[in-house]
């Protein structure tokens, strides 16, 4: 019996040129991090003060509706609780000298509300 090979949603974050982070949705990690270096990404990292930017971290879902849900939990945390999110989950400071992001696989909805972030 042939079964489909799902496409992986991710949540991922990226640390901005200025100290913000930005999170978002994709399929595509590597396409979506060229897109906002290139300024057609997002409205927030259009402008050239934010970047480059970095990719930090990114979680892979099964499913695009967990991971907006991830994506969407995380923007409406604080700084410092991203900044605590984030540090828990494995990205080390300074985040700018991060070589590497890190990746998370999480099949099941790990944010279904911003207080569980």
């Amino acid at each position: 019996m042939d079964q489909k090979k799902t496409k992986d949603s991710y949540f991922y974050v990226l640390h901005c040129k200025d100290g913000s982070f930005y999170g978002g949705y994709t399929t595509d990690l590597e396409r979506r991090l060229k897109e906002h270096n290139s300024g057609t990404g997002a409205k927030y990292t259009k402008p050239t003060y934010r970047r480059p930017l970095r990719m930090i971290y990114a979680e892979a879902y099964s499913t695009r509706s967990a991971a907006t849900k991830a994506e969407a939990a995380f923007k409406k945390q604080t700084r410092k609780r991203k900044e605590r999110y984030l540090i828990d989950n494995g990205v080390q400071l300074p985040f700018h000298q991060q070589k590497q992001y890190i990746l998370k696989e999480r099949k099941e909805v790990a944010h279904a509300d911003a207080k569980e972030l």
